[in-house]
């Protein structure tokens, strides 16, 4: 009997005492986990996720090294199908890549060779996806008025897919430029410097530090903002007229509120289909607790100028398995998230 409860003791005493005081596979341990991203370095996509690596060090046991690899391509088409296909499901890939791959995979686009719904989900250090649109201060198009009478203005985005460049014409369509001109293969961290040269002359731009910086309105003027969720913005952006405002029909109604499921994903971050569930709980559990930690939420808003506003993994996948996908305006979408002419506006 004494035997019994000195096992039984030490037994409790290696659950409770073990590292960070619970029961912990030490599979991770001296490995290594690579983070690939469908996008360049640079940006604040990559900023976002880079921001993560030291909590889930932290966080899983065992404390396995992160880096960062790079694969973009197709709007995050490209790392999707690698990580669909290619990686192993041994728990040490780790996929990102923007939400604009589930506009691609709902809409049939080319080049989609994966089903979103089988990725397993890790959640997003954001929910809130604020969007403004911007042309550059040097044209003098300072107002709603200027925007619309002219014609032919360049809207420079990354890849034809890419969740920038579908913002950047989903807020055209709206808006009604005049024949715009889109001009892509620019890394995210480029298009700022592009806007500056005066290679392209207008842009969608994530509200971040450094939209909402001083030193920013010297180089752009402001028109429009997309809200994610509807009716949440930055005070310092209060007088920007929604998006939503210059809807006519309900067709672009549904539209623009599909656009909001997608992007309100956050960014994405997942493994490969049939990860086995012990390293999936480590993962989901180890990003769960990285979301909670308030260190986190201060080098988040150090880095970027925002408040973190974490979306769970449970959440995440939740929300890609109920995407919509009603006919007629799945086929508005698709037109916009092509290279094609935009869908007429009655």
């Amino acid at each position: 009997m004494r035997l019994f409860s000195f096992w039984l003791c030490s037994l409790f005493m290696l659950v409770v005492f073990s590292e960070d005081g619970v029961c912990q596979s030490p599979y991770y341990r001296g490995k290594t986990i690579s983070f690939m991203q469908g996008r360049e370095p640079g940006g604040v996509g990559d900023l976002r996720n880079k921001v993560i690596f030291p909590f889930l060090q932290k966080y899983i046991p065992g404390h396995p090294t992160i880096i960062s690899e790079y694969m973009p391509g197709g709007g995050g088409r490209k790392v999707a199908n690698h990580v669909y296909h290619n990686v192993k499901s041994d728990g040490l890939t780790i996929g990102a890549s923007s939400p604009g791959i589930l506009a691609s995979a709902v809409l049939g686009m080319s080049g989609v060779k994966f089903d979103p719904a089988k990725f397993i989900y890790l959640g997003s250090p954001f929910s809130e996806n604020n969007n403004i649109f911007v042309t550059r201060k040097a044209l003098g198009i300072n107002s709603l008025e200027k925007l619309r009478e002219s014609v032919g203005l360049r809207v420079g985005g990354q890849s034809v897919g890419h969740v920038q460049f579908i913002r950047s014409r989903l807020f055209t369509w709206l808006l009604g430029l005049k024949e715009p001109r889109f001009v892509v293969g620019y890394a995210g961290a480029e298009l700022d410097l592009a806007l500056q040269r005066g290679e392209i002359d207008s842009r969608a731009s994530a509200v971040d530090r450094d939209t909402m910086s001083e030193e920013y309105k010297k180089i752009a003027d402001f028109h429009a903002i997309l809200e994610i969720p509807k009716g949440n913005r930055p005070p310092v952006f209060a007088s920007l007229p929604e998006v939503g405002a210059f809807t006519r029909t309900q067709l672009e109604r549904d539209v623009l509120a599909m656009s909001r499921t997608f992007w309100g994903a956050g960014t994405l971050i997942f493994l490969p289909p049939n990860t086995p569930e012990n390293l999936t709980l480590i993962i989901r559990q180890a990003m769960r607790r990285s979301f909670e930690d308030q260190q986190f939420h201060e080098a988040y808003k150090k880095l970027l100028g925002v408040e973190p506003t974490p979306l769970m993994p449970e959440d995440q996948q939740k929300l890609v398995a109920d995407l919509p996908r009603a006919p007629e305006v799945v086929k508005a979408f698709a037109a916009i998230a092509e290279m094609g002419p935009l869908p007429p506006r009655r």
